[in-house]
């Protein structure tokens, strides 16, 4: 499943020195604007502690983790609705993903110079959303254009998408983003088809100095108070203690870092896992001697549809699933065990998945 995390934000907030943490990829990063000027895209492993216990109840040839796109994308600027800067590439990169990594700069340093002069995250904030309200307005008027003639022909369907859009035209023009509507299940598939940026789900993400990075600071703490109505997740990450312990060699050395700033895990790994559940994502298990694997499914997917993630035969043929919950299959020991218990579950095809379920699939094709 090819979903995509987008990282935006100004330019010299640390946007590609965070890239390159998670994917390890070799985004250039530079203390000057634009220092990405195409994406950069990498695929990143999901952390997830419950593969190393199926692993070593299992002891499988391989294991494979479940993963997900980052893509990192060139620091807008004022204007870029209207094409400044690298406007028109930004918003057309950012328009491609399916959710978005807002970072923010929350620290001081005079060596590194902010686009507008003096470190305000809520102003920084304020400009990017300024800027992707107005290109979903100029989206939205456009598509208001064109129901206007399709509605004179008494197309009802057309009517209710009008009434939509215009309910977004005002919240945009009011200073508001798209995803800050409330809709009903009829609402959603005509909003996702407006294709609009602000819709997407965000994450606010404040880079910290090293002071910081425990309990925040007047920086955070600001940015906090200026989304609290947003429903959006807030995490606080240093970016340059990151990228130090991304270049230590060990899991020893690396612990002892975290150790001695008195974290229990890296910030990129509680990042990975939130994006991860900002694109509403589940995964499964499938547990064997050949592999161990975690894959990815959408929030909801029935029995079939998590089958054909694995190949789309496995959905077409789809004839049952073999259910066990990673509590019992770890409570238990085996699948042996587990069938004992009177916990091994045959699923049909309305069976919607839950995350951590360890999965056989039977099918014809």
């Amino acid at each position: 499943m090819a979903l995509k995390c987008g990282i935006v934000g100004l330019p010299n907030v640390g946007k590609s020195t965070l890239f390159n943490c998670l994917s390890n990829a070799k985004a250039q990063s530079a203390n000057y604007p634009f220092c990405t000027i195409e994406p950069n895209v990498g695929i990143i492993s999901v952390p997830d502690e419950r593969l190393e216990r199926l692993e070593a109840l299992v002891n499988p040839e391989k294991v494979l983790p479940t993963t997900m796109e980052i893509v990192d994308i060139a620091g807008l600027v004022k204007g870029a609705s209207k094409g400044e800067g690298l406007g028109n590439q930004f918003l057309a990169n950012i328009r491609e993903t399916d959710a978005i990594i807002h970072v923010v700069r929350c620290f001081d340093d005079g060596n590194i110079i902010h686009v507008d002069g003096s470190i305000d995250p809520v102003r920084d904030k304020e400009i990017i959303d300024f800027e992707l309200q107005l290109k979903d307005l100029e989206t939205i008027e456009k598509r208001l254009s064109s129901l206007s003639r399709i509605i004179k022909s008494g197309d009802k369907d057309a009517v209710k998408e009008n009434d939509l859009a215009l309910k977004v035209k005002e919240v945009l023009t009011a200073g508001k983003s798209a995803r800050t509507i409330e809709m009903d299940d009829s609402e959603l598939p005509i909003m996702k088809a407006f294709q609009l940026i602000t819709a997407k789900p965000v994450l606010y993400l404040c880079n910290v100095d090293e002071a910081s990075v425990k309990t925040g600071n007047a920086y955070v703490d600001a940015l906090k108070e200026a989304v609290k109505d947003e429903d959006a997740e807030i995490l606080v990450l240093g970016a340059a203690i990151e990228a130090d312990i991304a270049e230590l060699e060990t899991y020893e050395e690396r612990q002892m870092f975290l150790d001695e700033l008195e974290l229990t895990e890296t910030g990129v790994n509680r990042l990975i896992r939130s994006a991860y559940k900002l694109l509403k994502l589940n995964t499964y298990f499938t547990a064997g001697v050949k592999e161990v694997r975690a894959w990815t499914i959408n929030i909801g997917m029935t029995a079939p549809q998590a089958a054909g993630v694995i190949h789309t035969d496995f959905e077409k043929g789809f004839i049952r699933a073999e259910v066990m919950k990673y509590k019992d299959f770890i409570e238990f020991g085996s699948e042996a065990a587990v069938k004992d218990a009177g916990k091994f579950r045959v699923e049909g095809k309305e069976y919607i998945v839950e995350d951590g379920d360890v999965m056989h699939f039977r099918f014809n094709v």
